[in-house]
């Protein structure tokens, strides 16, 4: 007999209904940071997968040797070694693992077997684009990690090889972190990874924003490039449920990582998860080239269509972007339009676009519902008229988005 539904699990089921109608209906998301799941990787996180716990650790217990603490679990190891065997296909690699549950819990999984706590490592500072965990107040303070900067300069925050080369030979780090929150090019990376690697450090890169991009082989192949390790988010321009991958090639870096995961970063993975990963994963060996492709020519047309309509961004003499993410030129916006970054958010977001408020834009879920580049121009005049001219564009960025029912690369 079911039981009367409180005022407040009303209220939580009326507003995740009124979520999933305006996230998933009713504006267009230009957030550099989020994508789109496909409706089968959905169905498999709905699945009895989300209550099952399982502990895949081979230890000896009471003089037996097991595999696994828990019963059950079948079809769970199973779906595991699909998923690993999937990434370990996509990005290249000989050995992977879909466990992680985020692109930051990625990144602890491969920096503490692998560094001592008294290393020093090498990472873009936050001020020219780095992401904020590697400053020294957070990864390298839990760690114990001495964090030094790797310059990236210039519109774009890119990082010259010549300038990476020489500090790592100045600083002669145990590793060198690649990654940003603010992404626009690849790496110089063979340089870099040659440069660390005769110092003995290892190369670690964070491709948490480009990891659909680097899936599609579209931005550059990282392991084959010269990193150790690859790590990232698999929610922004790779189109799966949040959660992380990490994969390399060298037997002898997988053989700490791997059983570091239980008990020391985290202990039981989310095994739905794990299978919505999977099928994105698979998703994007069937159509990842095409998807990576299209997400960089919207970035690049949508860049030249904002920017022709006043609207500055960084990079415009080198194309803009080479990912899915565009930078807005936060000084000139606000000397050429009066309006701060986040206030132009807002502005959008009441007119059903949204961008972020630090000034990044970005068109991998614009791209996963099927925009082309052809239809940048319309989007740019949306995002003027309500942005900078301040008209209620809302009514036909319902009715546009309202044509696109079901996702491409799906």
């Amino acid at each position: 007999m079911a039981l009367p539904r409180s005022d407040a699990e009303r209220e939580l089921a009326r507003l995740v209904r009124a979520h999933d109608r305006w996230r998933g209906r009713e504006v267009f998301n230009l957030l550099a940071s989020e994508n789109a799941v496909s409706p089968t990787a959905r169905r498999y996180l709905a699945s009895d997968l989300a209550g099952r716990y399982t502990l895949p650790l081979s230890t000896a217990f009471d003089g037996e040797t097991i595999d696994n603490i828990y019963a059950g679990t079948r079809y769970t190891d199973r779906i595991e070694r699909l998923a690993n065997a999937a990434a370990a296909r996509l990005f290249r690699a000989r050995f992977a693992t879909t466990r992680p549950l985020s692109g930051h819990i990625a990144a602890l999984s491969a920096l503490v077997p692998l560094l001592p706590r008294d290393a020093r490592v090498l990472a873009i500072p936050p001020e020219q684009g780095g992401y904020d965990g590697y400053a020294p107040g957070y990864v390298p303070a839990l760690l114990g990690h001495s964090i030094r900067p790797l310059p990236a300069a210039g519109p774009g925050h890119s990082v010259d090889a010549e300038s990476a080369v020489a500090t790592i030979r100045a600083e002669r780090p145990q590793a060198v972190i690649l990654g940003q929150s603010f992404f626009l090019f690849p790496y110089p990376l063979r340089e870099i990874s040659e440069a660390a690697h005769a110092v003995g450090a290892l190369v670690f890169y964070d491709a948490s924003h480009v990891l659909g991009l680097v899936a599609g082989g579209e931005f550059q192949d990282p392991l084959a490039e010269g990193a150790d390790v690859l790590f990232g988010s698999t929610h922004k321009s790779f189109p799966g449920p949040q959660g992380g991958i990490l994969a390399t090639n060298r037997e002898d870096l997988f053989a700490q990582i791997d059983p570091a995961l239980v008990w020391r970063v985290f202990d039981n993975a989310h095994w739905n998860r794990i299978a919505g990963v999977a099928q994105t994963l698979l998703e994007m060996e069937r159509v990842g080239p095409e998807y990576a492709r299209t997400i960089v020519e919207n970035a690049r047309a949508l860049g030249r269509a904002l920017h022709d309509r006043g609207l500055p961004f960084v990079a415009a003499d080198r194309g803009f972007t080479r990912s899915h993410q565009l930078h807005l030129d936060r000084a000139g916006l606000r000397e050429r339009h009066g309006v701060a970054p986040g206030a132009l958010a807002r502005r959008l977001e009441r007119q059903r676009l949204l961008i972020d408020l630090v000034g990044r834009v970005g068109t991998a879920e614009v791209t996963r519902l099927g925009l082309r580049p052809e239809e940048m121009p319309r989007l740019a005049d949306l995002i003027v008229r309500a942005g900078l001219l301040g008209e209620r564009v809302a009514p036909e960025v319902l009715a546009w988005r309202r044509g696109y029912r079901s996702l491409r690369f799906a």
